[in-house]
Parts: C-alpha cells; structure tokens; sequence
C-alpha cells in the first residue's frame, strides 16, 4: 500500500466548503490528513461524504467567519480539542467568484472592504491563532491561496488582485519571520480555474476567458484536479526545504 503524503497530519483548510476548497478538502483527506473544514457556506454534508469515503473521522465541518477574530479563535480551540495541534494551514477562503466587474472609480468603499476582511484579514488571524500551536511543535505548513491575476492584473478587479498581491507578501514577511521556527511558509496562486463557483459567473467568464486561456502556453482551461498535486506538495515534507516561494499553477501564462 502506498503511503499517504500526509498522514496523521491535521490540516485546517478556509473557504473549504465550496467551489475550489471542496476539491482541496477531500485531497488533504485522501492523502490522509484530518481535515477541519472553515467555511460559512454550510459543510456539513461535505464532511459526512468524506468521512464515507475514507471511512474514519477525516474531516468535520465548523462555521467559521475567518474575518472575525473571536470566531477563528474558538474554531481553532474547537479543532484542537477535536483532533489535537494543527500542523498544516491552508488559507484559501476568499470573495471571488461572486464579484461582478466594476471600475475602480465607481467601486463602493464597503465592498472594498469585505473584500480585504475575508481575503486579507482572514489570512492574518488564522495565522495569528494557528502559528503559536506549530511553533510549538517545531514544524508546521502554512500555505496562502493567492491568484496568476496579482501578476498579470486584471481590469475591473482591483479589489480583489489587490488582496491577491497582499497574499504574495504576507508570505514572504512570514517566512523571514518563522522560519528560525522550522515553519514553510508557501503560496499557491493559481490561474483561472473551471470551478463551478466560476463556471456560474457568467459575467466573469464572458470578460476573461477566452482571453486567459489565449495568454497559456496550454491552450486549455484549468480544472481544480489541476491544483491539487501543488497543494499536496506545499502540504508535505516533500517541500520541507522550501519556504517564501510562490507556485503559479496556471496553464503557463505568467513568467514565461
């Protein structure tokens, strides 16, 4: 029998519920990790079909807004009394797909807001929460979800590659900062992915799509399976001696 890249590991994974995250979720799964699933999108079936499949109490489900500081607390003291210290973190909870297109000289300042609330905050609490349980430890991966768009841009969204962008330096200060701790430090950034959270905005694929897939090397779309051995990887000791970096999975269109 194979052995699986992270067993015994416990994993919390934001924005785990739906579009991309429930691909990440039952990969962390597969791959043998207990998995807390953040999400304020209901989770609960998710976690039930999981824990079929694998047959074990892999994965379960807490409704967690990770933009309120109180509430990524008790999540994380609700993880740990239900699976013990978290050594991967996985922050990849985000507003995008239901993001219209708007210009930056009419987008609503409250909007702007509850974009970086999820997309920036979020990120910064679980780390604040999670970390002191890895240093702990001496070990722990930590891994941002940024996006191929805070390289390249993208018109009408400046709300949301800004928080991208935000992500690509957070990582790095990180890195600096905890890795006397032996934590990895790491961003995924992938390029526009056919998830069915996107697949459903149809405004956004109507702007970007055929434009996205033109600036690839592979000519194709990009699905979330395509996502899932770089997550693994930056989840694992395969990339132990790696940390501040950023893996763009995008088909070949950014730094190329």
């Amino acid at each position: 029998m194979t052995s699986r890249k992270l067993e015994g590991k416990v994993a919390i994974l934001t924005g785990g519920a739906r579009g991309i995250g429930v691909h990440y979720s039952r990969a962390l799964a597969q791959e043998g990790a207990r998995v807390a699933i953040f999400d304020l999108a209901d989770g609960e079936n998710l976690a039930a079909d999981i824990n079929s499949v694998e047959g074990r109490d892999a994965a379960r489900f807490f409704r967690v807004d990770v933009s309120d500081e109180s509430a990524v607390r008790a999540g994380i003291a609700s993880v740990a009394a239900w699976a013990g210290d978290v050594g991967i973190l996985v922050n990849n909870a985000a507003v995008f797909a239901t993001l219209g297109d708007v210009k930056v000289t009419e987008l609503d300042v409250d909007l702007w807001d509850k974009v970086m609330a999820v997309n920036v905050r979020g990120p910064f609490l679980m780390v604040k929460h999670v970390a002191p349980m890895m240093i702990g430890k001496g070990a722990g991966k930590i891994v941002n979800i940024s996006s191929g768009s805070a390289y390249k841009g993208l018109p009408f969204m400046s709300h949301y590659v800004t928080s991208k962008g935000a992500m690509l330096g957070f990582t790095r200060a990180l890195a600096r900062e905890l890795g006397a701790h032996n934590l990895n430090i790491n961003t995924l950034a992938p390029g526009l992915i056919m998830s069915d959270s996107i697949s459903a905005n149809q405004e956004h694929l109507d702007t970007n799509r055929d434009r996205v897939v033109a600036s690839r090397a592979l000519k194709r779309d990009g699905y979330p399976e395509d996502l899932l051995g770089g997550l693994i990887f930056l989840c694992s000791s395969d990339s132990d001696f790696m940390t501040g970096q950023t893996l763009l999975v995008d088909g070949g269109s950014v730094n190329i």
